[in-house]
């Protein structure tokens, strides 16, 4: 629920220009989150929100440019609680996450940087993932398989 949770709250700020909690507390509603605003609180410390001026001249939330922990670290754990399978057929591999987790889950693999990956396209609860040539593929699942261990 936290991933999914988060997961919506980059949608709206990147869609929005959301510059209070309150305000980030009812987009959340209207999409079916119920929220406090200690947890706001929580998440926007855990995706390292700030605030910055937008185009309006208006303050809104982002994503901090300036992360002293590694960001892998949050990712791989983004990938372990979230993935359930790994499959693959050729260069395609389809991985399934738990539901609403798809797009998490997705941005995690796209910011581990993953050798021989041409992209990624996720939905609710799976992530399709290209690969460069079908022979990498086995190793890329192999590399993933080894990371949900």
């Amino acid at each position: 629920m936290r991933y999914s949770r988060q997961n919506k709250i980059l949608d709206i700020i990147n869609s929005n220009e959301v510059d209070t909690q309150e305000k980030l507390a009812e987009h959340l509603k209207k999409s079916g989150f119920e929220v406090t605003q200690a947890t706001i609180s929580r998440d926007i410390k855990e995706l390292k929100l700030v605030k910055t001026l937008s185009s309006t001249g208006m303050y809104k939330y982002t994503v901090g440019a300036n992360i002293n922990q590694p960001i892998s670290d949050r990712f791989v754990k983004i990938f372990k609680d979230t993935i359930q399978t790994v499959t693959y057929s050729g260069n395609i591999v389809v991985v399934k996450t738990l539901s609403g987790c798809g797009a998490a889950a997705g941005e995690a693999i796209d910011s581990l940087n993953f050798p021989n990956v041409l992209g990624t396209i996720a939905g609710n609860n799976t992530i399709m993932i290209v690969v460069n040539n079908a022979t990498n593929t086995p190793a890329l699942v192999s590399r993933f398989n080894e990371i949900l261990r």
